[in-house]
Order: C-alpha cells, then sequence, then structure tokens
C-alpha cells in the first residue's frame, strides 16, 4: 500500500487533477461495490432463506401425508425410515415428532450457536372424521448458507476491487489523453501568454475535426483564442487611443495658442507651455488660483473679477464666451488677448470642466491702429486723408449750421510737382510732400484742418471764420511759406501752389458741392499763371464743367477720329535744306472746335488717354513718311514727342518696332523726342528703354533742353543723337545778352558730346542767321512755316524745293 501510496505521488504533482479524479473514481467505485455487493449477498442470502424454506416447504407436502398414515397405522419404524429420509435432506439437522397425546420422536442434532428455520406442521388422519394425530416440527440449519454467503462475499468483494481497479486505469488513461494533457497544454500557452504573444493562437495536439470543434476542449480553445484576438484588437485599440491622447496632449502642450483648464469651480488645474511663455506663471505658482487672481496689477482686480463673473455667467448660460481682455503679465506688462471660453462636459452632459483657450494680440492690437491711423491719416505726411478730411469737414458744417457760423474751404495743388517728381525721382517727391504739408500746416491755427487729398492735392478747412478776408489772409500765408526754396537731394527748388477758395453757406451749403467749387477755384488759379489763390465764382463752374466735358470727349476723339497730324518742317540752319519734319497732334472736336495741344496733352496725361494717343500719333507720322516718300521721292526724317507716360508704358518699345515695320520705315527715319526730366529719372529701366531703341535704330532726341535741371552728366550716360533748344531761348537771343549765351553754350557743349542741335522757335532771319555763326546743325519755327496739316506740308515741300533749285 505504501509502495502504491509513493507511486501515486508524482501523479499528483504531475497531474493533480489526474490524482483526484483518480481518487474520485476509486472511492466512488468503492461505495458502489459496497453497495452493489450488498445488494448481491441479500439477494444470495434471500435465495439461500427461500430454498431452505421451499425445502420445509417440500417436506411438509412430500411426507405429511406418508407420516400420518404411518403414525395412524402405529407403523414406528416405517416413521423412522420416514424421519431419517427428511433429516438425510441438506440443511435438516433435527426432526420432533410429536405423537399425540403424549408421546414423542425425535432425531438428529441443534447447533446452539447457528442459525436455524424451523417449520412445524400436524399430521392428521382424514376419514369419516379428522382426527390430530401429532405434529412434525423440521429444524433446518442456516449454517451452509452462510457458509456460502461468506465465500460469495469474498468472491464479489475481490472481483469488484479488480474490476473497479482496472476501469479505474482505464479511465484515468483515457481522461489523461483525452483531456489532462489537452488541459495541461492550456496550462502551459496560458503560463506564457501575454501582451506580446498575441500572434500565436492556442493548438490543441488533436484532430482538427467538427467533433473535436465542437467538443468541450474545442469550445474552450476557441473562446481561448477568439478572447486572444479581442485582447489583441483592444490593445491596438487601446494604443490607437494612447497615440490619439498623446496627440491631443501634445498638440495642447505645443499649442501656439496658450490653454487652461480649471475644474467646475474654476480653480486652475493645468496650463500649457504657450501659457507659462505668455504670462510667466508656472502651473506651481497659480494651480488652485481663479484667473481673475492671475497678475499683480491690484488697481484693476475689481474690474479683472467682475469680468471674470460675467464670463462665467455667459458660459453658463450661452454655453461660449469670447472677447478680448487685457491681460496682466507676472512682472506687470499689459497685453491684449483673445480668449475663448468653453465648458468640458462629462458623460451626463454637466460641465465637469472649463477650458480657456488664449491668443497673443498685442501685434494685431498694434496693426488694427495702425490700419485704423492709416485708414484716416496720410502715412507719408502723417495729415487726415481725404475720408478723414469730409468726416471733420461734414462736422464744421454741422456746428456751423449751429452756431450760424463760415466755414472757409480750400483746395491747393503743388505747381509744377509732377515734372519735379519725374525728374528727381520719386524719392525726392515725396520728400516735397512732407516738406509743404509742414509749410502749410504752420501757417494754421488749431482748429483748423490741413489734409492730403492725394498726389499733389490738400485741402484745408477753417471753421468759424470771421469773414471772406481771413480765408484769403490764410492764403497769403501759405503762399508767402513756400518762397523759401526747399532743399532736394542737395539742390534748392522752388516750388509754388495754387489755392482755390470756397466759402459755407455763400458758395454751398453741402461737402461736396464745396470741395467742387474750390477745385474749380484752384484750376482758375492755376490757370491764372499759378502761385496764387482764387475765390470761387459761378463762373468757375462752367469752366469745370468744360474740363469734365473736354475730358469725356477726349476719351471719343481717337473712335470718333477727331484727332489729326499738323507737321512742322526741319531744315538744316547752313542751306534751308528741309530733312524732316515734326509731328504735332491737333484735337479738332465739332463742339469745340480745333484744341491745341496746351489744352488737352495735360489732361490726358493726367486721365492715362496720353497711351493710346501717343500709339496713334506714332502710328500716323509713320504712315505719313511713307506717303512722303512716294509723294516727294524724298526720304525724310520723322519727329515724334514721347511723354514720360508713354515712355513707361511697358510696351512702349514693341510698339515703336511694330509701327516701323507695319509701315516699312528704316528706323533712322523716326526720332523719338523725350523731354528732358525723363532723362534725370536715372533708372534702369530708362537705361535699357533707351538702348533698345538705340539698338533698333530710331533717333533720339532731347526736347526743350534747358527748360529743366541740368541734365549735362545724362547726356554722355544715354544714347542721344540731338538736342532740342528750347523756343524761350531762341526768341531772345536778340535782345538778351543772357539768352545768346546761353544758346551759344549748349551748341558748344552738345557739339564736344558729338550731338547735333536743332533750335526751335526761330521767327526771323536774324535769330537765323545768329544760330548759323553759332554752328547751329537745325532749326525750325514759323520763320519757314508754322504747323499745317499733311495736305499743306506737302505743298510747302513742293514749293521750297522750287525755291532751292
Amino acid at each position: 500500500m505504501r509502495n502504491c501510496l509513493s507511486r501515486l505521488g508524482p501523479l499528483r504533482k504531475m497531474s493533480p487533477l489526474s490524482a483526484r479524479l483518480l481518487a474520485y473514481i476509486v472511492l466512488c467505485s468503492a461505495l458502489f461495490t459496497l453497495v452493489a455487493a450488498g445488494i448481491q449477498i441479500y439477494t444470495d442470502y434471500r435465495q439461500e432463506v427461500k430454498r431452505v424454506a421451499d425445502r420445509l416447504g417440500v417436506i411438509e407436502t412430500s411426507y405429511k401425508a406418508s407420516l400420518s398414515r404411518s403414525l395412524w397405522a402405529l407403523d414406528h419404524k416405517l416413521l423412522r425410515v420416514q424421519m431419517e429420509g427428511i433429516l438425510s435432506l441438506p440443511d435438516i439437522e433435527h426432526l420432533r415428532l410429536e405423537i399425540y397425546p403424549d408421546s414423542e420422536i425425535a432425531m438428529g442434532e441443534l447447533q446452539s450457536d447457528g442459525e436455524i428455520m424451523v417449520r412445524t406442521f400436524e399430521l392428521v388422519h382424514e376419514g369419516r372424521e379428522s382426527y390430530q394425530l401429532g405434529a412434525l416440527t423440521v429444524t433446518a440449519s442456516m449454517d451452509a448458507a452462510y457458509a456460502a454467503l461468506q465465500q460469495k462475499l469474498i468472491v464479489i468483494f475481490s472481483t469488484q476491487a479488480a474490476k473497479t481497479f482496472v476501469l479505474s486505469v482505464i479511465i484515468l488513461w483515457i481522461f489523461q489523453v483525452a483531456v489532462t494533457r489537452h488541459l495541461g497544454a492550456m496550462a502551459a500557452y496560458a503560463r506564457k501568454f501575454s501582451v506580446d504573444h498575441l500572434d500565436e493562437p492556442l493548438r490543441l495536439d488533436r484532430a482538427a475535426s467538427d467533433r473535436h470543434r465542437s467538443d468541450e476542449l474545442g469550445q474552450v480553445t476557441v473562446a481561448i483564442n477568439q478572447m486572444r484576438e479581442r485582447l489583441r484588437d483592444d490593445l491596438e485599440r487601446q494604443e490607437q487611443d494612447a497615440r490619439e491622447i498623446r496627440k491631443l496632449s501634445m498638440a495642447i502642450e505645443q499649442s501656439p495658442s496658450s490653454v487652461v483648464i480649471c475644474d467646475r469651480n474654476w480653480n486652475v488645474e493645468y496650463i500649457n507651455t504657450k501659457f507659462s511663455q505668455l504670462t510667466g506663471h508656472s502651473i506651481d505658482d497659480i494651480r488652485g488660483q481663479h484667473p481673475a487672481m492671475l497678475g499683480s496689477d491690484s488697481l484693476s482686480q475689481k474690474d479683472r473679477q467682475q469680468l471674470w463673473r460675467d464670463v462665467r455667467t455667459q458660459v453658463q448660460r450661452v454655453g461660449v464666451w469670447q472677447g478680448e481682455i487685457h491681460s496682466v503679465r507676472r512682472n506687470g506688462e499689459r497685453f491684449w488677448e483673445q480668449v475663448i471660453c468653453t465648458p468640458i462636459r462629462d458623460e451626463a452632459g454637466d460641465p465637469s470642466h472649463f477650458l480657456i483657450l488664449g491668443e497673443d494680440i498685442s501685434i494685431r492690437k498694434r496693426y488694427e491702429q495702425q490700419l485704423l491711423r492709416q485708414a484716416n491719416y496720410d502715412i507719408l505726411t502723417g495729415l487726415p486723408n481725404r475720408m478723414l478730411a469730409l468726416d471733420r469737414l461734414k462736422l464744421a458744417l454741422a456746428q456751423a449750421r449751429r452756431e450760424n457760423q463760415l466755414v472757409g474751404v480750400m483746395f491747393l495743388d503743388l505747381d509744377n510737382f509732377k515734372h519735379i517728381n519725374d525728374t528727381m525721382g520719386h524719392d525726392a517727391g515725396d520728400t516735397l510732400l512732407v516738406e509743404a504739408s509742414r509749410r502749410i500746416s504752420s501757417c494754421l491755427r488749431g482748429t483748423s484742418t490741413v489734409a492730403r487729398l492725394g498726389g499733389d492735392e490738400f485741402l484745408v478747412i477753417l471753421p468759424g471764420v470771421v469773414g471772406v478776408d481771413s480765408t484769403e489772409q490764410v492764403a497769403d500765408r501759405i503762399l508767402h511759406t513756400f518762397l523759401p526754396p526747399i532743399q532736394l537731394g542737395g539742390q534748392e527748388v522752388f516750388i509754388s501752389t495754387s489755392i482755390g477758395i470756397a466759402i459755407y453757406p455763400t458758395d454751398s451749403d453741402s461737402s461736396g458741392s464745396l470741395l467742387q467749387n474750390a477745385d474749380a477755384a484752384m484750376y482758375e488759379a492755376k490757370a491764372q499763371g499759378k502761385s496764387s489763390y482764387r475765390r470761387f465764382s459761378p463762373e468757375m463752374k462752367e469752366l469745370s464743367l468744360e474740363r469734365l466735358q473736354m475730358e469725356s470727349r477726349l476719351r471719343r476723339a481717337l473712335e470718333l477720329n477727331e484727332m489729326e497730324l499738323y507737321y512742322q518742317p526741319i531744315l538744316q540752319a547752313a542751306d534751308s535744306h528741309l530733312i524732316g519734319a515734326e509731328a504735332l497732334i491737333r484735337w479738332n472736336n465739332p463742339a469745340m472746335g480745333l484744341v491745341s495741344p496746351d489744352r488737352f496733352i495735360p489732361l490726358a496725361e493726367e486721365t492715362g488717354m496720353i497711351i493710346p494717343i501717343g500709339r496713334w500719333v506714332l502710328n500716323a507720322a509713320c504712315q505719313a513718311n511713307k506717303r512722303w516718300e512716294e509723294a516727294t521721292g524724298q526720304c525724310l526724317s520723322i519727329a515724334v514727342n514721347v511723354s514720360p507716360r508713354q515712355f513707361r508704358d511697358p510696351g512702349f518699345v514693341e510698339m515703336v518696332q511694330q509701327a516701323l515695320s507695319e509701315n516699312g520705315i528704316p528706323a533712322k527715319r523716326l526720332e523719338l523726342e523725350i523731354t528732358e526730366r525723363l532723362i534725370l529719372d536715372n533708372t534702369i529701366e530708362t537705361a535699357q528703354i533707351l538702348k533698345r531703341l538705340d539698338e533698333m535704330g530710331v533717333r533720339l532726341s532731347v526736347d526743350d533742353f534747358g527748360t529743366g535741371f541740368s541734365a549735362l552728366g545724362y547726356l554722355k550716360s544715354y544714347p542721344f543723337d540731338t538736342l532740342k533748344i528750347d523756343k524761350s531761348f531762341v526768341r531772345d537771343v536778340m535782345t538778351e545778352q543772357e539768352d545768346a549765351a546761353l544758346v551759344k553754350a549748349i551748341i558748344n557743349m552738345a557739339h564736344s558730346l558729338s550731338l547735333e542741335v536743332i533750335a526751335e522757335g526761330v521767327e526771323d532771319s536774324d535769330q537765323l542767321q545768329f544760330l548759323r555763326e553759332q554752328g547751329c546743325d537745325f532749326a525750325q519755327g514759323y520763320f519757314y512755316s508754322r504747323p499745317a496739316p499733311e495736305a499743306d506740308f506737302l505743298l510747302w515741300v513742293a514749293g521750297h524745293q522750287q525755291a532751292t533749285v
């Protein structure tokens, strides 16, 4: 027994479930064996007892009659023989025959310690009457039955024990093979099961059949693998959620906006890095504090607390608050902050925390202030612009209506500013505008307003003037303050202004009409010689209307073929030989008649119409030059004036090239006259355009030389061919020594630079003789011919040819 128990020890350690199963099998088998053996033994015992009882019954039925006859016959010998026969039967130990009335016969011996069975039956003689002869008592012993029972008990228990053992071993083996080893594999899989081995499924060492997959082990295996898949999916979702959480956390931490998270009582729980950078506070400094307590400006604590109470109220009612707050850094510095407050709600929809997003908008605020200033003030001069000036004018008029006062409006325009701007460059022009604004402002009192409307136009508002004389006195002061020269680039420049004056309510009672009237008066001042002022009169409105009508008609002049060219011949000064002509534009309008260039060219330059007009002039001049060649047989040159605005047009060079190619004119027969102020614009763009024109073969001429600023330094840099002396110098060469000396110097200087000279405005022979003596190359003017249409010009050419033959 000890050996068996010792052998069961390893089994109990290796497979405790199998050991317990074996114990349960043995115990249950033992109990079952005991019960089954007890039932079998009891059954066999009852069969033995019944057998003995049946034998006694057989004795009664078999021997009762014969014993009754022998006893009636008193045949004692036969009785004994019969009784011995009964005693010889198995299990019969004792017989006692009781003979009535008082005798008996006994045979056999009784075992006092054994179990017996006694059976007594009456012996009766049946005749006419029944006689009780006696009674036979048969005693049977149960020892044989007990012996057989004991023998069966040993056999049964031995057989049942062996059967139980064998069955237990078989069952244990079957359980070990079919169940326990798989449970062990499951246990081993579970022991090494971890998040790092989720890709390896549980596999049992048995065939993959439907029967196996549907049993409990298969179901457990499937359940474990499903659990593994769900766990892997859960881990992937958890990892993905963790990545999302890390991403959101890093987004909040690295957000360009400051982030503050408060609890439900608005106490700070979290701040991001941007908030610390923005305010200088760390989380340890402000954790648990209310946002209203942040900052060191004690004077504004009450206002900040009230502000945050309003914020909290609106967030509770509306769900969001957004606005701008003048916050305070830890060092006391103030800054503007754009703040958005929203609640963070839990699963039940109740606010659990509050999110405060902030952004430093101090720079934007400064920009807004700058934009506000730019919207109302001129950037260059710092004066109010048109918008603010009109607002102030309307306020001044409203106040004047209430108080029955006068308001003076002055419209100022700098004289010849465009000439200076084109000649000396835009930087010099800006400096001039700043100085002009300073001089105008110095002439005004504190309640007056001076504004820059744009370009070189200024507006002066004089509220509460006493009378018209007051505005004229201000105008006199402004004109006087422009008398001193202005230093531009180390050079003295004289500038003047023209002023137009309108009075409220004498000239108009509306701001728009006052400005129009003052503008009309300003144009009248320019027409009267500039550097003066004029008071508005109704007639000026008609002139302003006429200018507006002229602009409208000018825009349709090309479309209606109202433009035409006049030509003035250019001759050699020495022998009056014709070399070409200058094309001069005229505008022949049905309503206005023949309009001179002095009237519409400035308007065309101002409105931009000079570009299409200049293109038409160039094409028409080239076409006329081609016709001259066909009509006269001479290859005459044609000179065309180019305005600065036309010259700077991006397609100017291509336009010149196209005009030459379309009309078949050699480039050397075209001369472009460029104003002196354009030469002084020493830019890369100007040099490139002149270089391209020179490479094409086009001749370049400096028009009106001497009327502007000195361009001697640029004549050597640019590829010019000709200088044209302005007629203002030629006109007085015979009467003014200064003009004669200047013309003489210009001719000598031009020749020294290998330039040819054309003198404009030659009106008499004395002027021509002077030019010949000084070596002037070419001349043009009324002495030869006035500008004439093409037909008249060709007639003059024909007559001149005959005169020179």
